[in-house]
């Protein structure tokens, strides 16, 4: 694999065809896991890691699969690697299990995952798969961030809330608070579900802003130039 194709399929993943802000897939998790950036991010990565492998999977059985046997056997394989992945959280970091709760197991359901192995694992190379899963994924970590921090910042005024889950009580001093934890500050509509929907419109409106913006800059950069010392209306004879 080229680099060229390595980063086109990053771009693609990352930014085109990003699963949360242009596909619209996985709402369930991304609206209900995205109250603050550890959730989020450590839910995404999960889904990342499932992705990296079922893709890698898929796309090295995907000639030795008949046509009417592939979503069974693709969802036995994701299935199979989540349960891995449900165990070794449950055992390492048994906290954040706890909080995530049935979002981990219902990763073998996300359409994002069973998407990309249809659409994409199931005609391509093992090492494409893998990386065009795994960035799929990190697509989806990202806005799962973005909008966590986001909506943890205007609901609780803080950053980073729920770290010792996953690096244990220490890590509590690591917590931001930028508005002062004296106050008491809450915001109750950021923290609840209709939080994440408003939070989740910014977002897509956000990049197809960004995405008018570099046309506009590659059609005007694509504009032949007018002739110098020519006005109009005036002859070239």
């Amino acid at each position: 694999m080229s680099w060229a194709d390595a980063k086109a399929i990053i771009h693609n993943s990352i930014w085109k065809q990003n699963q949360g802000v242009v596909a619209i897939l996985g709402m369930c998790p991304v609206l209900v896991m995205s109250n603050n950036i550890i959730n989020g991010v450590s839910l995404g990565l999960a889904t990342s890691l499932v992705m990296l492998v079922s893709g890698a999977a898929i796309a090295a059985i995907r000639e030795f699969v008949p046509n009417e046997l592939r979503s069974p056997i693709f969802i036995l394989i994701i299935a199979a690697l989540v349960t891995m992945v449900d165990l070794l959280m449950n055992s390492y970091v048994h906290e954040l299990y706890v909080v995530l709760g049935i979002f981990i197991p219902l990763i073998t359901t996300n359409c994002i995952v069973l998407a990309r192995a249809e659409a994409f694992a199931s005609k391509n190379s093992v090492a494409h798969s893998a990386l065009d899963g795994f960035f799929m994924g990190i697509g989806l970590t990202i806005v799962l961030g973005i909008l966590g921090a986001g909506r943890e910042l205007l609901g609780k005024g803080t950053l980073l809330s729920g770290i010792d889950l996953v690096f244990g009580p220490a890590a509590k001093s690591w917590v931001i608070h930028v508005i002062p934890a004296e106050m008491h500050y809450q915001f109750l509509l950021a923290i609840l579900p209709p939080g994440a929907f408003i939070g989740l419109g910014f977002l897509i409106a956000g990049k197809m802003a960004l995405d008018r913006r570099a046309d506009a800059k590659a059609k005007l950069a694509a504009k032949p130039a007018e002739p110098v010392g020519f006005s109009e209306g005036q002859s070239h004879c």
